[in-house]
């Protein structure tokens, strides 16, 4: 029996929200702070549905909600559990009385429940705080702008630019290198050359032109690859034009560095002593390894015969040019080392008579008494009588008679004519050669005032007048068939000495 002065002791059931969902209401339904050592003391029955069981609030509890429908629905749904845990139900008023106080009831929560939290159940829920202000922007952002993060960084335009020419750029290098490897390999590789080979290069032609000169010549493999090594390897501008003779399997290198020293094949251009200006230039022109005109004669006597190196495709002007050098070089030489005693005044006739020497005789070991004759001529003042000076007058430097001289034609006066005019002729007859430069300026000592041919190439000298005539008869007797022209080397028919 249960007595109204001594109520049942009741638990309290977890709290449920008053209708399904309600727990996902934040704004109702959450738990609100409360003394976990407050009662819960209805000061009438707590079993009348009549009576609001008012809600202890703790001091430091926020404002509850206006709206207490919640509230009146959550006490009777406990008043309800707690009738189905006291047993039966009982008048709403004890045996007792009306007027016998009751103990309050104690609500206790249970154990298993968690302890409540700051916010309670029917109220709102608390806002939240304001953010804190954002920090100040960097001192390189603009105000108002969120600075951005490295990866946002990343993404702008300029990085991403960057970022591809960089690509662009490493890829570029490693082909690069790879390519550099692959020309130097090709550049100091054998060519394929089988055999050793002349390749001429004209004047004015460029790296494009000699490459693919010798690409057609079989020199190279790529003509493309020559181009692009003279930039690298610097000698784009120092190519030069020529003969080059490139040896068999010649590599790429071997040959641009040929070309760049100048390693060209000299060929040899001999100009014969006592040649004249004309006959000298006239071989020029017929030598097919040279180019160029020439656009005048040069002055009798001012080439230095000998052989010359050129080049082919060498100037033939050019070359004229350095015979002249030559020339006047070795008669500096010359006479700045002659004998003083020697009649002649200026190097110029030192030139006339060495090349009256020149023509006279072919034999060097000659050319020395050959100028003694004609010095010790001039000492006595005698007259020449040179018979190359005859034919000179005649062709007037265009070459040779092709023929004997006829008799009429050795007292024919003429400016060069010795046999007519006393002393030197005006000017050389020929270019002479270093040897008869030479044996003018110190001619052997000798009393020979003639000479004349011996038939064997050479010539028979002799001091009197009387020895020369034998000579002479000699020389005609083995020219008798030919008794109606004076030979070449003779001296007049009637043998006598010229006069002075």
């Amino acid at each position: 029996m249960i007595s109204d002065s001594d109520p049942p002791e009741r638990k309290d059931p977890p709290l449920q929200p008053p209708h399904p969902g309600a727990a996902d209401e934040p704004e109702f339904f959450e738990e609100r702070p409360r003394d976990p050592f407050a009662s819960y003391s209805p000061p009438r029955d707590p079993f009348r549905d009549d009576i609001i069981e008012p809600e202890i609030i703790p001091p430091d509890a926020e404002e509850i909600s206006d709206d207490t429908t919640p509230l009146r629905d959550l006490v009777q749904s406990y008043r309800q559990e707690a009738r189905q845990a006291s047993g039966p139900e009982r008048a709403p008023h004890s045996a007792a009385g009306p007027d016998v106080e009751q103990e309050p009831l104690q609500l206790t929560r249970p154990a298993s429940e968690p302890p409540p939290m700051k916010t309670g159940w029917f109220r709102r829920k608390q806002a939240a705080a304001p953010p804190p202000p954002p920090p100040p922007p960097p001192p390189n952002t603009k105000k108002g702008r969120k600075p951005m993060s490295r990866s946002e960084r990343s993404r702008t335009p300029f990085i991403a630019g960057a970022n591809a020419a960089l690509t662009i750029l490493v890829v570029a290098m490693l082909g690069s290198l790879v390519a550099v490897n692959y020309g130097m390999r090709e550049y100091d590789a054998p060519g394929p050359l089988q055999a050793e080979t002349d390749i001429a290069i004209p004047r004015g032609s460029g790296p494009r032109d000699i490459s693919e000169k010798l690409s057609e010549a079989g020199a190279i493999d790529s003509s493309k690859l020559f181009v692009v090594a003279t930039q690298l390897t610097g000698n784009r501008g120092k190519l030069q034009a020529g003969e080059y003779r490139i040896p068999a399997h010649a590599s790429m290198r071997q040959i641009m560095d040929m070309m760049a020293k100048g390693d060209v094949v000299e060929h040899s251009v001999t100009i014969p002593e006592g040649l004249t200006s004309k006959q000298i230039v006239n071989r020029l022109l017929s030598e097919t390894i040279l180019s160029g005109t020439v656009r005048e004669i040069p002055p009798e006597g001012s080439l230095l015969p000998e052989t010359y190196q050129v080049t082919r495709g060498a100037d033939r002007e050019a070359l004229l040019q350095r015979m002249a050098a030559a020339h006047k070089k070795a008669l500096d030489e010359i006479w700045a080392k002659r004998n003083t005693s020697v009649p002649v005044k200026t190097p110029q006739e030192l030139v006339t008579l060495a090349s009256i020497v020149e023509k006279e005789t072919g034999i060097a070991s000659e050319r020395p008494r050959v100028a003694s004759v004609f010095v010790n001529r001039l000492n006595k003042k005698m007259r020449l009588q040179s018979d190359p000076t005859i034919i000179y007058g005649l062709v007037q430097g265009n070459g040779t008679l092709g023929r004997p001289i006829l008799r009429s034609e050795i007292t024919k006066p003429t400016p060069y004519n010795t046999y007519t005019i006393p002393g030197l002729p005006p000017g050389p007859i020929a270019n002479p050669g270093k040897a008869s430069l030479e044996a003018v300026a110190n001619p052997a000592t000798t009393k020979d005032l003639y000479f004349v041919a011996d038939g064997s190439g050479g010539h028979a000298f002799a001091t009197t007048l009387a020895e020369h005539n034998a000579n002479v008869a000699r020389w005609r007797a083995m020219e008798r068939a030919e008794a109606d022209r004076a030979p070449v080397d003779a001296l007049p028919a009637d043998g006598a000495a010229p006069s002075n």
